[in-house]
């Protein structure tokens, strides 16, 4: 396993619904041995030694078996619920959310508490025996686990509360939010490069005779090795030119790019299968627009008409544009990586017009017969543009502001939506500061 699926199968590990709860059953099923094996050696103070188990053999059976049977019959009943409640919303959320759901370290931590008390509970009472030579009690260990029953009431408790919260839209936005958030603010700060332009068409013929390099396998690519790749091509003075991005789909045995020179293929080939990580889902480490196609699923279902709901596509316009703003005076990474002054590899990345069609394309599509939708687009759109400095973001905003008024207008003849929407959009020039009519005589681009 190369360092990039290691890194990509540990978060995935992390993420997993099982690890916490194996985790903590683990070390309930250490502790119960250890206080039962440490039984009559340890001196507790006067103040714990009345509250210390001081039963029997048959009491101490009880209490550990109704704490046993209590603990993995609530765990089932709860988490039964839990799924069916889950399956609700991703009727009406989408069912890509899910995940978000399972990684949530909460669930993850209120179902280690169940069965890490249950395991303990089980590793407790197969310590209780009569002998001739006397009866054995764990005192302290039945002990324990009463304060961890009661504990398990508490969490029950907290869960329940969790559960409900965590499945509501407001939450369920606000989440998959924070993740696009934390990935945007990882981006780095700075001017775009001035020569972009002319790196990309120089990187997307490379130099001398080329070969094909083909897909590995099959699934989304999750993770690219970028650094990797041009540390090889800089060894083998080569350069690669990939047809694909994270997030895209790999078809196997597909071509997914070339190398040249041609003599390289077969290392390049080799080098390539170690930089990818490949998946059945896709993540956002590196796909900006996983995330914001999650907050768009959810204002896509809000929009639908077996539930009309604007008031949560306006939530998601909301946080699309606190997404917006984070990315003010960030860098997109423009898929090219240059070592020793050469452009060594050369792949295709998302760009700053492409995240907003992404956005607000399918939004002002569904959204178009709703006129308070699409007037707080256009307010979020000049909100976004008033923090922006760049002018060709800038200009890209004034794109999807006028593809919005023009949408708007056409979905409505309520004379007092389309005053609102004109409005709106006479705002937009001064607030990303452009002259309405310059803007005016630019051609405009069509809905993609």
């Amino acid at each position: 396993m190369t360092a990039t699926q290691l890194r990509q199968w540990w978060a995935d590990l992390l993420a997993s619904f099982w690890l916490r709860p194996a985790v903590m059953t683990l070390g309930a099923i250490l502790l119960a041995q250890l206080l039962v094996q440490s039984e009559g050696s340890l001196d507790l103070p006067a103040p714990l030694d009345g509250w210390v188990y001081a039963g029997g053999t048959s009491g101490a059976r009880d209490v550990l078996g109704v704490i046993a049977g209590a603990m993995i019959g609530v765990a089932g009943t709860t988490f039964s619920i839990t799924v069916a409640a889950l399956t609700l919303a991703s009727n009406q959320m989408g069912p890509r959310l899910l995940r978000n759901f399972t990684r949530d370290p909460g669930n993850q931590y209120a179902l280690g508490a169940l069965v890490a008390t249950f395991a303990y509970s089980l590793v407790a009472l197969r310590s209780v025996h009569e002998a001739e030579g006397g009866d054995f009690v764990p005192q302290l260990a039945v002990s324990v686990a009463l304060l961890l029953a009661f504990g398990c009431v508490g969490v029950l408790i907290w869960f329940l509360h969790h559960v409900a919260t965590s499945i509501s839209v407001e939450r369920v936005v606000a989440l998959v939010h924070g993740d696009l958030s934390a990935a945007l603010t990882a981006l780095p700060r700075g001017e775009r490069p001035a020569d972009r332009s002319g790196r990309a068409e120089a990187g997307l013929h490379p130099a001398g005779e080329t070969a094909p390099l083909r897909a590995p396998g099959g699934g989304y690519l999750r993770v690219l090795d970028d650094a990797a790749l041009a540390d090889w091509a800089e060894e083998h003075d080569a350069t690669l030119c990939l047809r694909l991005r994270p997030g895209g789909f790999v078809f196997p045995c597909s071509v997914i790019g070339e190398v040249a020179p041609a003599g390289a293929q077969g290392e390049a080939q080799a080098a390539l299968g170690r930089a990818m990580s490949l998946g059945d889902t896709r993540s956002v480490e590196q796909d900006l627009e996983f995330a914001v196609r999650q907050l768009v699923e959810v204002g896509l279902r809000a929009l639908s008409p077996g539930i009309n709901d604007p008031f949560t596509a306006i939530a998601v316009l909301d946080r699309l544009g606190a997404a917006l703003c984070d990315l003010a005076g960030r860098e997109l990474p423009d898929g090219h990586t240059v070592r020793g002054g050469r452009l060594r590899v050369v792949r295709p990345a998302t760009d700053y017009p492409g995240l907003l069609d992404a956005m607000f394309h399918m939004l002002r599509q569904n959204g178009a017969g709703q006129p308070a939708v699409m007037i707080r687009l256009l307010e979020v759109l000049a909100e976004v543009g008033a923090v922006e400095r760049d002018p060709d973001r800038r200009q890209a905003l004034y794109r999807h502001a006028a593809l919005a008024r023009e949408a708007a207008l056409a979905g409505t003849d309520d004379t007092a939506a389309r005053a609102a929407i004109e409005e709106r959009h006479a705002r937009l020039p001064a607030a990303l500061g452009m002259i309405a009519p310059a803007l005016a005589s630019r051609p405009r681009h069509g809905a993609a």
